[in-house]
């Protein structure tokens, strides 16, 4: 996966106190150059330069944060948990971008203060490299290390990207998490209950947060597993990919999200254009299978049990028929 540019505002340099006072300037002068808006404050006694600072959004800011937490630390530390998902353009969708979550290198036990954690996990080789200029985790390591800090519906989601961007596998997944010596298995580490069951939910055909979480929904809801990117043909053409099926209920879900009307849109094409390619293609999927079909969006999510109720409803309607 390509790592950012080297002029991408996230690898703004950051400038210590410490630095700008050895280089002549007092907190004055600081105070001045912050007020000027020249510099932005990333974090108590780390800065950067305003013009960049005010490009990024919440996700880059936290970029920042990590890379002024990692210069100041005392020790060797890597980026990690949900501070490395950013490095590897996932999702951090339900995580805390407030905290930078760093691993220390040597093993001792680590410390939270204002806006960092520092974890003192066992790293083992190839747990982390260098990337976008830092230590970061490994997609493996970091994978894992979500399940710890982060409530189930998101760490499942950042694990589905990372099998469906093939940056792991669940082999890797299972191996690491139960790796042998020295404390460095994460089966019994603290805050680990909900690791086995990611482990087990997660699927490489997963391509969204919003597909993440209706994954997580159906098991939450005791609904029948869906087959997931179940392909539709027509003549040997596939002409379909629904996002979740019941084929034996003939029923199929699709999810609305942001992102379908922002990275599927062919070029040139508006998104009336888009929403109206779409309906042509369920209805060509109803007139294939005779199934019906239910869209689900981020609203629907919030509101679980009517959404599930919703399902029910048509899984038994459709029993009923059959």
């Amino acid at each position: 996966m390509k790592e950012l540019d080297p002029d991408d505002p996230r690898r703004t340099p950051i400038h210590l106190r410490r630095e700008l006072l050895a280089q002549g300037l007092n907190d004055r002068a600081i105070s001045r150059m912050l007020r000027r808006k020249e510099i932005a404050r990333v974090r108590r006694g780390a800065f950067a330069a305003h013009d960049a600072w005010a490009t990024l959004d919440s996700v880059g800011r936290h970029g920042l944060l990590v890379r002024a937490a990692i210069k100041q630390a005392r020790t060797q530390v890597v980026a990690s948990h949900g501070s490395a998902l950013p490095e590897w353009n996932a999702p951090t969708w339900g995580f805390d971008l407030t905290l930078a979550h760093l691993t220390r290198t040597d093993g001792k036990s680590g410390r939270k203060e204002a806006g960092v954690n520092q974890h003192s996990g066992a790293l083992l080789p190839g747990d982390y490299l260098v990337r976008n200029g830092i230590l970061v985790t490994s997609p493996t390591r970091t994978a894992l290390d979500v399940t710890t800090v982060a409530p189930t519906e998101s760490a499942l989601a950042a694990v589905c990207y990372f099998l469906h961007h093939g940056l792991t596998t669940k082999e890797l997944l299972g191996e690491r998490y139960r790796a042998d010596g020295g404390g460095a298995g994460m089966a019994n580490w603290p805050y680990s209950l909900s690791t086995d069951l990611v482990l087990r939910l997660a699927d490489a055909r997963v391509e969204s947060v919003l597909e993440a979480r209706g994954l997580y929904f159906c098991f939450q809801q005791s609904l029948p597993a869906p087959e997931l990117q179940l392909e539709i043909h027509d003549n040997g053409r596939v002409v379909a990919r629904l996002d979740f099926a019941w084929p034996d209920y003939g029923i199929w879900a699709e999810f609305d999200g942001n992102i379908k009307y922002t990275d599927f849109r062919r070029p040139g094409e508006s998104v009336a254009e888009f929403v109206l390619r779409e309906k042509r293609r369920q209805d060509r999927v109803s007139e294939l299978t005779g199934w019906r079909c239910i869209r689900i969006t981020w609203a629907d999510l919030a509101q679980p049990e009517l959404l599930a109720a919703r399902i029910r409803r048509m899984l038994a309607n459709s029993a009923r028929v059959s």
